[in-house]
């Protein structure tokens, strides 16, 4: 299994062989340096700690953070061989594989039934006046009041979203970018985790 962090840079579209237009999402992919390394022996498992855009002011660095003066630290339970310090960057891709994504989406703020999960509203006629909007009934005669996870209006939108089997359209390795097909979560700059 391939692991390595990225930014969102934006979305735009590409042409392909037969002249297509393919929509396409480009990242910052890397590079990312091994932090730590857990074994099964030591720690019970095995996983890779990687560290994305180093700090550089000085004072930004708690003593802490010594060792790991990284903005951006995950950890994936993945077997590798590589050792401490070692980069890790987009050419551990290729063109045509497979990778899912996994990032905080967008936030929506508070919105209604219709919007949150999709209720089609009440109809426009038949007595029923302002209401197409409404999610009509909540509640029954027993057990007199609204079951635990009745959906509803409320906040919608920034959450972890994990979007999988996205295309990899075309690498940079100079720029360490990466192009994939199709859209993913979060907005510009949102932090990524690819996995391979």
């Amino acid at each position: 299994m391939k692991f390595i962090l990225g930014k969102k840079i934006e979305m735009s579209q590409m042409f392909d062989e037969k002249g297509n237009v393919v929509p396409v999402t480009l990242i910052t992919a890397g590079p990312c340096i091994i932090l730590q390394k857990k074994t099964k022996d030591k720690e019970g498992y095995d996983s890779l700690q990687i560290g994305f855009i180093k700090i550089e002011k000085k004072n930004k660095i708690k003593k802490s953070m010594k060792g790991k003066e990284y903005r951006y630290i995950k950890e994936a339970r993945i077997e590798d061989d590589g050792n401490i310090g070692d980069e890790i960057n987009v050419s551990i891709f290729k063109e045509g594989d497979k990778v899912n994504i996994s990032a905080t989406s967008k936030g929506k703020g508070f919105q209604g039934g219709v919007k949150r999960h999709g209720f089609h509203g009440r109809n426009a006629t038949h007595g029923a006046k302002h209401e197409e909007r409404q999610i009509g009934s909540v509640g029954q005669r027993f057990p007199q009041h609204v079951i635990k996870g009745r959906k509803m209006p409320g906040r919608m939108g920034f959450e972890r979203v994990t979007v999988k089997n996205l295309k990899i359209a075309k690498i940079d390795v100079e720029n360490n970018i990466l192009a994939l097909k199709g859209a993913i979560p979060g907005y510009r700059g949102t932090l990524l985790e690819i996995r391979g």
